[in-house]
């Protein structure tokens, strides 16, 4: 009798255990699970990654704002160079931001992004963008950073977007902590074929 009560405390031990060791993991894995979700789904105002440029554009015309801000833990200037841009929907576009290092030592930074309103996520397509990668400024240093992207013209058969005129991309970029990686590739202006050009 002792050992049956005995085995069968060992078996909900081992039980418990196992699921213990399952919320652990769960916990781990949620958040690359959500932003995996995000990326796929647009939600939550998330953009979305073209491999390549769109070929197709439509009449409908839309205007895409740009918002920027700085964790209080980086001592970076950063704005957009322009507030906006109007363009029809489909058109490939590039707008650049600008990143200042404030600091007398060397910075590196990451960037969020999200648009609003955000069930224009999964229509908002970024082929090139400087948040793809940790940003690495020397003190005093200051970059412009492109991020190319078009509006996917199947926006234009979603009822629910009917009435979106305007779509706001905003960043914010945070400190990587500890963190000091090798200079990153220099992306200049345009090419003659209107892409970002690396240099």
């Amino acid at each position: 009798m002792a050992q049956a009560m005995k085995n069968r405390n060992n078996r909900m031990l081992a039980g418990l255990l196992v699921v213990v060791a399952a919320m652990i993991g769960l916990s781990y894995a949620s958040v690359p699970l959500y932003d995996l979700f995000c990326r796929v789904t647009g939600f939550g105002g998330t953009t979305q990654v073209a491999e390549t440029e769109s070929t197709v554009v439509i009449d409908r015309r839309m205007k895409v704002r740009f918002d920027s801000s700085v964790s209080g833990r980086l001592d970076w200037a950063f704005q957009p160079v322009q507030r906006q841009v109007e363009l029809k929907v489909g058109e490939n576009a590039v707008a650049y931001f600008r990143a200042t290092n404030r600091s007398d030592e060397v910075l590196v930074g990451t960037a969020t992004f999200n648009v609003t309103p955000l069930k224009a996520g999964p229509y908002f397509n970024k082929i090139e963008c400087f948040c793809f990668t940790e940003q690495r400024l020397e003190p005093g240093q200051s970059v412009e950073m492109p991020v190319a992207f078009f509006v996917d013209p199947a926006i234009s058969e979603d009822v629910d977007l009917d009435e979106v005129k305007t779509i706001t991309l905003s960043y914010t970029f945070f400190p990587v902590e500890g963190k000091e990686p090798e200079r990153p590739t220099k992306v200049s202006r345009l090419d003659r074929a209107g892409r970002p050009k690396v240099e």
